[in-house]
This record gives structure tokens, C-alpha cells and sequence, in this order.
């Protein structure tokens, strides 16, 4: 369980790249680096266009000796403040007021109230605009993959950066799509988390009731309600 919960708030820090915040990032120009302002500028722009999104992803975790410990598939879907992540033996349901995390394994709803505004800033429909509070970002490199070439940023965070798990977060963005396909986080015990986008659906038809995870067929010991009841 502590495995999931750890996985799961690394997905939030990665799921703060989806349709989110309308600022723009001028304000920090004099900071940063104007060919990755451009390049993220052009990201920002295609991704707030989409209404919708639906997503499968690949994560692979890597030890300090560069060894593969673990790898996962998973699938989120965007429909404006509201989401689903599906991942290996649970399900994150949000409709913008209420999560619901199902852990399959034990058969066990947890209820809670959406903070949009954690102490991080950090949430699943952000997906694609980290980079607009919060990291400072410069340009890395271009490099090729078979016949797509990707623009490497690399973000550094700067508020709290302390008590972040993670020093650096490196996005691969294509460069002719204006996509981000991968993203590295490279964590400070040595380690490596690479989510890779297996395959991008924009403005996919995703009905409200996807968003609502329905606990009837639970009994009351199996649901864990934890929202205020202010």
C-alpha cells in the first residue's frame, strides 16, 4: 500500500502537465530560457485546446545503478477539473468535488474532498503546465528517435525544492506535434521514474458519468469516508 501511495503522488507531480492553469509564464522570462519559453509556450498553446483528454502511459523505475526495479501501465483521462487514473490495482476517480480511490486488492473505497490547491499545486488535470509555477526550465538538447525529434527541457523546481523527492524532471516534447512524450524524473536517491506516452487521444468523447465512481454493491465497513463535513 505504501508502494501505490508513493507511485500515486509521483503520477500527481507528472499529472500536473494536463489541461490546467491559464497563466502565462512572462513573468519569470528574465529568469529563464527563452528557447525553452518558446518551445513550452507552444506546448501550453496546443494543450489548452483540447477539451478533453485520454491517455496510456508507460512507467519504468530505475535504481541508482541505472537497474529496472519496476514497470507499469496506466491510463488517465481529462475532462476539465474532473478525472480518472487508472493504475496497477487501483482506480482515482474525481469529479472536481469528490476522489474515490478503489484499491482492488483489498476491496476498499476511500472517499475524499478534491484539493485543487494542495500544497504543491499538484493535480491530475494540470497535466502539461508544471512548468507555469513553480520551475525554473532551460533548453537541453534535440535528439532523434527513429524519425521524431524530441526538444529536452529540463525543469528544476523552485518552491519548496527541499522537500521535494526529486531534483530535476527532464520533458521530451516532439517536436512537431508539440507534445510532451516523456517525461524523466530524476529523484535524489539516485533513482530514475520515466512515464512514457504510449498512446494520446485529444477531445476524446468522455461522458460525466465516467467520473463518478459508484459504490453501491460496497458494504459500510469496505468505505473509508474522509471528507469534512463542513
Amino acid at each position: 500500500m505504501k508502494k501505490t501511495k508513493f507511485i500515486f503522488s509521483c503520477l500527481l507531480v507528472v499529472g500536473t502537465f494536463f489541461v490546467g492553469s491559464k497563466k502565462t509564464i512572462a513573468q519569470n522570462v528574465a529568469e529563464q530560457d527563452t528557447k525553452a519559453k518558446a518551445i513550452l509556450d507552444e506546448v501550453s498553446k496546443t494543450t489548452k485546446t483540447y477539451k478533453t483528454i485520454s491517455a496510456e502511459y508507460e512507467l519504468v523505475l530505475l535504481n541508482k545503478d541505472k537497474k529496472q526495479t519496476d514497470k507499469q501501465d496506466g491510463k488517465i483521462q481529462v475532462k476539465g477539473s474532473k478525472y480518472r487514473l487508472e493504475i496497477p490495482g487501483n482506480t482515482i476517480v474525481c469529479d472536481g468535488k469528490t476522489v474515490w480511490t478503489h484499491n482492488k486488492d483489498a476491496q476498499e473505497i476511500t472517499i475524499k474532498n478534491f484539493e485543487a490547491n494542495s500544497e504543491d499545486g499538484l493535480n491530475p488535470t494540470n497535466i502539461f503546465t508544471l512548468y507555469e509555477k513553480g520551475y525554473k526550465y532551460k533548453f537541453d538538447k534535440e535528439e532523434k528517435e527513429g524519425a521524431v525529434t524530441y526538444s529536452i527541457i529540463n525543469l528544476y523546481p523552485t518552491v519548496k525544492p527541499e522537500k521535494k523527492k526529486f531534483h530535476t524532471v527532464k520533458l521530451f516534447v516532439d517536436k512537431v506535434k508539440k507534445q510532451v512524450h516523456q517525461i524523466k524524473m530524476l529523484m535524489k536517491d539516485g533513482g530514475t521514474q520515466i512515464y512514457t506516452v504510449k498512446a494520446f487521444t485529444p477531445n476524446a468523447v468522455l461522458t460525466d458519468n465516467m467520473f463518478v465512481f459508484d459504490t453501491k454493491g460496497f458494504k459500510a465497513d469496505q468505505i473509508v469516508d474522509e471528507r469534512d463535513s463542513n
